[in-house]
């Protein structure tokens, strides 16, 4: 596949800002989405030589020497719980509250910060059950973190702010496989007000429905209404747009935009993972290593969402080693947490983590398992990558029938994504169709000019378009 070049000039890429800028759009700053607390050190945040000039962070005089935002959102949380604290009465400052520690939850990945929005929203309702929008907003992303996307539709179909109801719509029913949908509300997201999160996550659905050129499109206005300060944000765009390329094996540009986001947020965990599954598929094991034992450090022992899988990349980095006994202590520490998620009354939505750790650690008394999980997280969400875990647990039990109806299902989807063409391909050979099979390795190559078995060994271990 020819390499794909955003950098139609300064002068485009100028033009369109100062065009925004002149029709008065408002430019809406998107959430945090940091899974980290402490502990950032700078020497992540060298960026690349070879970052191309389009995706190089434009604002760097910016850039404030401390990019850490928590303890800026600690004192947030202290005045509102002041306030709560003098009017105990108050639906809205409650629902400020909630919306704080929702943003806590997304910095710090802990479970224990969406239990305590998702109460406290909850409060606010009761005390204030009409145009309270805040707290609708706060029970509807809990919602999601919890896989529970049709309760996070019903509540975005309250009355929420335009962009905001956009916003969950678009998401919710990305994670369902639910595309048209998805689509509708991310344009409507975009027409609203065209922010970057918003031009981002239309790269996403985009993406999702393997359309490249729409979504790198979308990439390109991201980058164009980009903010001096949304520097959250900006991470995010170039980790999410760095994945677009690892996925094509266009491996130099991937590494470089996981630099650049680090280089604007440095210890930014989404970033750190990918970068770290990059390094896994070249080789270079010490490296990926270094990545998540910095992440394991930053967050000071307390699980994040984040947790599983460094332990997963940990335990692959072993495995591909040949210390089979090396990789089991990370394997068990990461099943045990999973598992106590699950088992949790108010549990967030962990199958297909369990799921794909149990098929990587290749026990073939997990397998049954492994696929009633998937059953199971299939009738909450149907994107493609989902399925294809799906379909990965059914090969691997033997049920090759449905493994294919499975895989079949994904790539309908319209998806791009050149591991899945790959597992289409290992399942239809396994049928015995030799033609099919060649026909989906093409296309799994046409699409990742790099794939051979290091890359495989490295699939499942970064942060996907759509997590």
């Amino acid at each position: 596949m020819k390499s794909i070049n955003l950098e139609d000039g300064l002068t485009k890429r100028w033009q369109r800002r100062l065009l925004v800028f002149l029709l008065g759009v408002p430019i809406t700053s998107a959430v945090l989405l940091i899974s980290q607390s402490t502990g950032w050190q700078p020497e992540w945040g060298v960026r690349s030589r070879s970052i191309e000039v389009a995706y190089r962070y434009p604002f760097d005089e910016s850039l404030p020497r401390n990019r850490n935002p928590v303890p800026a959102l600690q004192r947030e949380i202290a005045v509102y719980q002041q306030q709560v604290q003098r009017y105990p009465d108050s639906g809205l400052e409650q629902a400020a509250l909630a919306a704080s520690y929702l943003k806590m939850a997304r910095l710090t990945g802990e479970e224990s910060w969406y239990l305590l929005a998702e109460q406290t929203a909850e409060q606010s309702l009761a005390k204030l059950p009409f145009e309270n929008r805040e707290a609708i907003g706060v029970l509807a992303r809990v919602a999601e973190a919890r896989h529970d996307f049709a309760t996070a539709l019903k509540l975005a179909a309250q009355d929420l702010k335009p962009e905001e109801s956009a916003a969950i719509r678009t998401t919710s029913n990305l994670a369902m496989g639910k595309l048209p949908e998805a689509t509708e509300a991310v344009d409507a997201w975009v027409n609203a007000v065209l922010s970057p999160a918003a031009f981002t996550m239309q790269a996403v659905v985009r993406h999702a429905q393997g359309n490249d050129q729409k979504a790198l499109e979308s990439f390109r206005y991201a980058l164009d209404v980009e903010e001096a300060g949304d520097w959250n944000q900006s991470a995010r765009l170039r980790t999410l747009l760095g994945r677009f390329y690892y996925e094509r094996g266009q491996l130099e540009q991937a590494e470089a935009l996981y630099r650049e986001a680090l280089h604007i947020l440095p210890g930014y965990p989404a970033a750190l993972l990918n970068l770290a599954q990059l390094e896994i598929r070249q080789g270079k094991f010490a490296e990926a290593n270094r990545r998540y034992t910095q992440l394991k450090a930053s967050a000071n022992g307390n699980p994040t969402i984040y947790t599983a899988l460094i332990l997963r990349g940990q335990a692959r980095i072993e495995q591909l080693q040949g210390n089979l006994a090396a990789a089991e202590p990370f394997w068990t520490e990461a099943e045990l947490r999973l598992r106590q998620g699950l088992s949790s009354t108010d549990s967030f939505g962990h199958r297909r983590d369990l799921a794909r750790l149990l098929l990587e650690r290749s026990r073939p008394q997990d397998r049954a398992e492994a696929v009633a999980l998937m059953a199971a997280e299939t009738n909450l969400r149907r994107d493609a990558a989902t399925l294809d875990t799906y379909a990965w647990a059914l090969l691997q039990t033997g049920d090759l029938q449905q493994a294919n109806q499975v895989i079949e299902e994904a790539i309908a989807l319209g998806t791009g994504d050149a591991a899945i063409f790959d597992r289409a391909s290992t399942i239809a050979a396994a049928l015995g169709n030799a033609t099919q099979a060649e026909t989906y390795l093409r296309k799994a190559q046409e699409l990742d000019r790099q794939l051979n078995e290091r890359a495989r060994q490295a699939m499942h271990l970064g942060v996907g378009m759509g997590e």
